[in-house]
């Protein structure tokens, strides 16, 4: 699995895993457990990821929503 994309902002995460539920593209979030325990605080980044296959199309799906992803 390959990162796509790290926020601290859990509405991107929401938003990033239904436009790839979209297009079909499997996604898993990681870090959601460590970003809970830390509270509100926001220090933590949730990473979302996918398959490395799917890496290159979830990136067009993304940024044609401006989503920033890293290359």
């Amino acid at each position: 699995m390959k990162e796509l994309l790290r926020t601290n902002d859990p509405t991107v995460i929401a938003y990033a895993s239904a436009l790839l539920d979209g297009e079909e593209i499997d996604s898993f979030q990681m870090d959601v457990h460590m970003s809970v325990l830390e509270g509100s605080i926001g220090i933590l980044p949730r990473r979302l990821m996918v398959r490395d296959e799917d890496l290159d199309r979830a990136r067009i799906v993304l940024r044609d929503n401006d989503i920033a992803v890293d290359d």
